[in-house]
C-alpha cells in the first residue's frame, strides 16, 4: 500500500469519510472539491441518520461524479489509538473492488497520533500469503493508495509518523511471510540462508552462522539434542545492526522450530499443521531487525535465532537422556515435546558474548500460556521491574497486549528436581507450565560482574503461543502468522 499526506484538497479516488456515532451533519471543509451529486447524497445518508456512525458500519454511495465510503467510529468520547487502528485495518479488509484502488481520507478533529493509527491499521492489513496459489493469466495484484488529508498545520508531523509505520510494517510482513511459509521450503538452514541474502547489501548488518558441527564442538546440547533427529540439521543465527556502536546494547533470541512433531514424544495429529508457526520467535526477531534497519536505528542491537526441526528418527534424542548445555548445566530430558526451552538455553547463554544491557526472548512455548491468557495476550515474565514495565508499556501503545506473569522461587525449585542432572525440561505435574518454562529458562540467563557484585543481566521472556498465530480478534491480521511483537520491540528500542 502507498500512503501519501496533504492538505484538504481535491478528491482522488474514493473519498473516505470516518464519522461518529450521533453525527447529524459532515462539516462543510471535508467536503471541499466533492462533486455536487456525491455531496448530496452524502449530507443526506448522514443528516436521515442512515449513516448511524455505529462502531464498523461502512456504507459505500455511488454518484455520476464520484464514490464514497462512510466509516463508523462510534462514540467520540470512545475514540483512541486503538479503534482507530482496527477501523483502518477493517476498512482494508471490508475492500471490494468496486471501491477502485485510489482512496482519499479525510479527518476532521482528530489527533495525528490517531490519524497514524488509522492509517498503520490499513497498512497492517494490506497483507495475504498467496504465494503458493496459482493465479489466472487475467488476475492482476491490486495495489492500494491512499491520500490522508488534513489539517495543514499537521501535514508535516503526520507525514513522518506514517513513514515510520510503514517502515515497521516491513518487519511485520516479513516476520508474516516466515511465519507463514511451509515448512518443507523454511527449515533451519533455509532461514540462514534468507538472513544472508537479506543482509547482503546492508553494510551496517553482519549476519553470522554457527552449523550443526559448530555448535557440537561448542557444546550447544540443547540446540544439538533437539535437532539431531531431522535430516535437516539445527543452526543458529546471528544478526548485528550496528556492531561497531559501543556499549552495552539489547540482544533479543528467538526459538525457532521450523517443524515441531514433538520428536519421539510425538503430538497427536490434529491440529499438527499449526506446528510450521513454532518458528514464530525467530519470525518476529527477524522482522524486528528488518524494522531497526529500515528506521535507520542508529544504536547496536544483536539478534540470536535458535534453529531445529524436531523430528523423530532412529538419531532422536530421546525422553530420559541427559545433555549438557552450551552453559555447561546438564538436563534431564523428560518430554522431547518441551525442546523450545532447550534451544533457547543455548541462546540466552550465547548472548553473554554480545555485551548486552538487557536480553529478551521470544518463543511459541507452552500451550499452558493459551490456556491462560487465550489469544489476547502474550505471557511475560522477567528478572527486572524496569524492563518488565517498559515492555509491557510498548506493548500497550501498539495494542500488543505482554501480561505479567509470576516467578515465584517454587517454579525454579520445582525445574531444579532432578534426581540425575542439574535440571528437568518438563515441571513435575500439569499445573503452571508455562512459569516453570519461563523458570527454566532464567536458569540460563548470564551474570554480569564477580563476587557480591555477580548478579543476572536484566532479561525478559515473551510466551506468544497464543498470539503468534490464530488471533481471531486482531483485526490487523486475516489469518495465520501475525508478526507479533516486532511493534512492541521496535518502539522499545527506539523510544528509551
Amino acid at each position: 500500500m502507498e500512503i501519501t499526506v496533504s492538505n484538504i484538497e481535491h478528491v482522488n479516488g474514493t473519498l473516505v469519510l470516518p464519522i461518529n456515532k450521533g453525527d447529524e451533519h459532515i462539516a462543510d471543509d471535508r467536503l471541499g472539491g466533492v462533486a455536487r451529486s456525491l455531496r448530496n447524497q452524502i449530507e443526506l445518508i448522514v443528516s436521515s441518520g442512515d449513516a448511524t456512525g455505529k462502531k464498523g458500519e461502512v456504507i459505500t454511495l455511488h454518484a455520476a461524479d464520484g464514490k464514497a465510503a462512510i466509516i463508523g467510529m462510534g462514540k467520540e468520547s470512545e475514540r483512541n489509538e486503538k479503534t482507530c487502528r482496527d477501523a483502518g485495518a477493517k476498512f482494508v479488509g471490508q475492500y471490494k473492488k468496486r471501491h477502485g484502488v485510489v482512496f482519499t481520507i479525510r479527518f476532521c478533529g482528530w489527533s495525528e497520533a490517531e490519524m497514524a493509527a488509522f492509517a498503520e491499521g490499513m497498512i497492517l492489513r494490506d497483507y495475504k500469503y498467496d504465494k503458493y496459489k496459482s493465479k489466472d493469466e487475467d488476475e492482476e495484484d491490486v495495489s492500494l493508495k491512499a491520500i490522508l488529508q488534513c489539517e495543514e498545520s499537521s501535514v508535516k508531523a503526520l507525514g513522518k509518523l506514517v513513514s515510520t509505520a510503514a517502515a515497521v510494517a516491513t518487519g511485520v510482513h516479513l516476520a508474516r511471510d516466515l511465519g507463514n511459509c511451509p515448512p518443507n521450503d523454511l527449515f533451519p538452514m533455509a532461514y540462514a540462508h534468507n538472513a544472508v541474502e537479506w543482509a547482503k547489501d546492508k553494510e551496517n548488518v553482519q549476519v553470522n552462522i554457527i552449523s550443526f558441527d559448530e555448535a557440537k564442538e561448542l557444546g550447544m546440547g540443547g540446540l544439538v539434542g533437539v535437532g539431531m533427529g531431522s535430516d535437516r540439521k539445527p543452526c543458529m543465527v546471528i544478526f548485528e545492526l550496528n556492531r561497531t556502536v559501543a556499549g552495552p546494547a539489547p540482544v533479543i533470541v528467538g526459538k525457532g522450530i521450523t517443524f515441531d512433531t514433538g520428536g519421539i514424544s510425538i503430538k497427536p495429529s490434529p491440529s499438527m499443521d499449526e506446528m510450521k508457526y513454532d518458528m514464530h520467535g525467530s519470525a518476529t526477531v527477524f522482522g524486528l531487525i528488518q524494522a531497526l534497519h529500515a528506521t535507520n536505528h542508529q544504536g547496536r542491537v544483536t539478534i540470536i535465532a535458535c534453529m531445529a526441526e524436531n523430528m523423530p528418527d532412529a538419531g532422536a534424542q530421546r525422553p530420559g537422556d541427559v545433555i549438557t548445555t552450551y552453559s555447561g548445566k546438564t538436563v534431564e530430558v523428560l518430554n522431547t515435546d518441551a525442546e523450545g526451552r532447550l534451544v533457547l538455553a543455548d541462546g540466552l547463554w550465547k548472548a553473554a558474548d554480545y555485551d548486552p544491557s538487557y536480553i529478551i526472548d521470544l518463543a511459541t512455548l507452552t500451550g499452558a500460556c493459551v490456556v491462560a491468557l487465550g489469544h489476547e495476550a502474550s505471557g511475560l515474565w522477567s528478572n527486572n521491574d524496569d524492563l518488565l514495565n517498559n515492555i509491557k508499556e510498548a506493548g500497550e501503545v501498539v495494542d500488543e497486549i505482554a501480561w505479567p506473569m509470576p516467578l515465584f522461587p517454587a517454579f525454579e525449585k520445582e525445574m531444579k528436581d532432578s534426581k540425575i542432572a542439574d535440571l528437568r525440561n518438563l515441571g513435575a505435574g500439569r499445573w503452571g507450565g508455562s512459569n516453570t518454562a519461563a523458570a527454566f529458562l532464567k536458569q540460563f540467563v548470564p551474570s554480569k560482574g564477580e563476587g557480591e557484585d555477580k548478579e543476572q543481566i536484566p532479561w525478559a521472556h515473551m510466551d506468544i503461543a497464543g498470539t503468534a498465530w490464530g488471533a481471531k480478534s486482531n483485526a490487523c491480521v486475516a489469518h495465520g502468522a501475525t508478526g507479533i511483537h516486532v511493534r512492541t520491540l521496535h518502539r522499545l528500542i527506539t523510544k528509551q
